[in-house]
Order: structure tokens, then C-alpha cells, then sequence
């Protein structure tokens, strides 16, 4: 889900939130991700968690992507808590 939070948030203007079923497709969405923004000159400004811990968060300044396993992303609902951004494209 890609949410358009210029709106309702200070300090990023979209949130990307996303899941994968194992630790293993939690890294490989990471390392997708950074590869490809790297690749057009944009490094991460801050990276946090493990995909063991359920949570990768990396933080391109305007931009804030959250990886989730499942339970981690049901349990933390940034989808609910940011509701009130507006959604720019949601896929399941």
C-alpha cells in the first residue's frame, strides 16, 4: 500500500507499507528495494529492524517504507493508524 501522507504527516510525504511470509522475502524486498533506489543515487537515510524481528523500516527522507511479516503488520495496523492519508494504490 503506497498512502500519500503529505496531509496529515510532518515528516515524510508517502509511506510505503508492504509484507512478505518469511524472513527470507522480508530481506529480498529489502535488498530489491535499496538496490533499485541505489542504483538511481538514492541511498537510505536511516535503516532499522531485522527480518527476524518482523519489522524493516527504511527511510528515504520523503519517502518511509515499512516491510512486515504478518502478525507484525496486523499487530502495529499502520494501515488503520494512517488512515486518514489518502491511499495512492493499495495491492493484495
Amino acid at each position: 500500500m503506497l498512502l500519500d501522507t503529505r496531509e496529515v504527516c510532518g515528516f515524510a510525504d508517502y509511506f510505503l507499507i508492504c509484507s512478505g511470509e518469511t524472513e527470507r522475502q522480508l530481506q529480498a524486498i529489502c535488498e530489491a528495494i535499496e538496490y533499485v533506489l541505489k542504483k538511481a543515487g538514492v541511498p537510505p537515510d536511516y535503516r532499522e529492524g531485522t527480518p527476524d524481528s518482523g519489522w524493516l523500516l527504511l527511510d528515504f527522507g520523503d519517502v518511509i517504507i515499512h516491510i512486515f511479516a504478518p502478525f507484525e503488520r496486523k499487530y502495529y495496523q499502520l494501515d488503520e493508524l494512517w488512515s486518514a492519508a489518502t491511499p495512492v494504490i493499495r495491492i493484495q
